[in-house]
Order: structure tokens, then sequence, then C-alpha cells
């Protein structure tokens, strides 16, 4: 191990000792791996690194035409990482720390409309009932149609369902106790569509031979393990580009709970509800959907209003 690797390595330990979730140091250690890739390509040793080296870097990331959201994520990595390696003594100051942290704007969430998740469910639904294909290739389908139904269905992360285990269908089907950030439990609802897609999915699982006994979502070749974000990523993605929505590549789980909270406000829920079953610990997180709500009435005023302009 290259003492670039054995500090990035301290920096992770140091983190998860933290109680920094599994998940979170999994981005950390991408983005990690993406800088201590370029030190090396210009010879570089973490603790001889000054700010225009940091200021390269971001410069290098600006030019990789990065979303936003990433370099941000890059930027935050490499002033913690350059901090814990000055608090630590491995370099005689911290090039990090003329680094501004990158501000966080109130985005609006990208919202599907209620026919447009229909239009994307539906058609994960056909995909799971083309005769054309082998069991193989339907099973896949159908776990995706009932992975996308469980997340629209009770706007948990998709951190949450990925996890969810295999006797969750033998309760009444109607909520489910699910474990969020900090190991805090809450009750989420369950549609009935989506309890019959998870039921499909696992006759098809059983037919095949591969049906969990732990896991409600895995592999179709093994349900030894449950399947990762970086699969259900994907499957929303090639789903939402087979639907014909617009801009598919944005369409995540996240863009799904989105979805699963502002039509519940639209349709009259009450926030402090949807706060619990989202479980966000501060009610100013989900108020971000009444903005939204907002924002949607506006455009209506603008198109169809007579003297909008």
């Amino acid at each position: 191990m290259t003492k670039n690797e054995l500090l990035a390595e301290n920096w992770l330990e140091d983190l998860a000792t933290r109680d920094v979730a599994a998940s979170s140091l999994e981005t950390y250690r991408f983005a990690l791996d993406c800088y201590l890739a370029w030190l090396g390509r210009q010879s570089k040793s973490l603790s001889d690194v000054s700010h225009a080296d940091i200021v390269a870097y971001m410069g290098y990331l600006d030019g990789k035409g990065y979303a936003e959201n990433t370099i941000n994520l890059r930027r935050a990595v490499v002033r913690t990482l350059h901090n814990f390696i000055y608090l630590e003594g491995h370099a005689t100051d911290n090039p990090a720390s003329q680094i501004e942290p990158a501000k966080r704007e109130g985005k609006i969430p990208m919202v599907l409309s209620v026919g447009e998740v229909e239009r994307f469910l539906n058609t994960a639904h056909a995909m799971a009932d083309d005769g054309s294909l082998s069991l193989y290739r339907l099973a896949g389908y159908a776990r995706r149609a009932a992975l996308f139904e469980t997340l629209y269905s009770s706007g948990m992360r998709i951190s949450e369902a990925v996890k969810l285990t295999a006797n969750v269908l033998t309760g009444n089907g109607r909520a489910l106790i699910v474990k969020g950030k900090g190991d805090k439990e809450r009750m989420v609802p369950l549609g009935h569509r989506a309890v019959e897609a998870m039921h499909k999915w696992r006759k098809m699982a059983k037919e095949l031979g591969v049906a969990s006994p732990k896991w409600l979502f895995h592999s179709v070749r093994d349900g030894s393990k449950p399947t990762n974000r970086s699969a259900a990523y994907r499957d929303i993605q090639e789903t939402a580009v087979a639907a014909g929505l617009p801009r598919p590549h944005d369409v995540t789980p996240h863009v799904l709970r989105h979805a699963f909270a502002t039509h519940l406000l639209a349709n009259g829920a009450d926030l402090r509800a949807i706060q619990l079953m989202l479980g966000h610990e501060n009610l100013k997180t989900t108020e971000i959907y009444t903005h939204v709500e907002i924002s949607r009435a506006q455009k209506l005023v603008q198109e169809l209003h007579p003297l909008s302009g």
C-alpha cells in the first residue's frame, strides 16, 4: 500500500469511528479514488499537496463536465481529507484551508407528474409481461417493477428498500416497519399494487430456484446478497428511457421519493404525516414539497392565465 493509500484509509477509518453511514463511506471512497488517481498522474504525495494543486484538481473536475453536485462532493472530500492529514501531523500545513465549502442551493427537486409515474410503472410491468422473453429476463423485470412500486408506494429511500427482508410479505401487506437513518424505525405505507408486484417477483424467483429466504430484492442469479443501489439506479433509468419520460437520465430512486411526497401533498395530505413517512428529522426538510407545489402553481398561472403576458 502506498503512502497516499495508507493516509486515505486512515481517514476513512476515522470517519467510520464517527458513525458515518456505510453508504456515505462508499460514496466518499469513490470520490477519494478519483483524487488519488489524479495525484498519481501528477506524482504528488498527499503530504506535499499545495493549495495550487487543489485548485488545479478542481479545474480538472470542471473540465471533465461533471455535474455540480459531483464536483461539490469531491471538493468536500478533498477539504476534509487534508484537514485530517494536517491535524494528524502528516503535513506541515493544510493546503485546503482556503478552499471554500460549496454553498448548497435550495433547488426544487425534479418531480414527475402522476401521469409520468403511471407511464413509468406501466412500462416496468409491460416489460415483466413480455411473453417472448425467457423466465430469467422476466424475473429481472418483475423485480424492477416490484422495487419501483415499493419506492413510489412508500416513499422510502433506496438504501432502505434494497435492505427489505423477505418476511415483509408475511404481514398484512398494508404497512412496513423500516429502519432509516440512525437506525430509527418508522412505519411506511404499502399499496396493493406494490404488494402484488412483490408476490409476482417472488413467485418467479422461486420458479428459477433463487428465491432468498432473507432478502426481498436480490440478484436473479443469486439470492445470497441484496440488490445494490447501483443496479437500482441503472434499472430506473433504463425504464425511464423505455417509458419516453423527459430527462430520463435525471430519473433516480430519490425522484420517486419526491413524487410520493409531492403527490400526497397535492391531494391534501398533512405535511407532518408526510414528514413521519419520509423519516425526516426536521419538518423544514419536508417543507421543500410546499415550494414544489407553489412552483407548479406559478407555472400553471404563467401558462394558462389570460393576462399572464
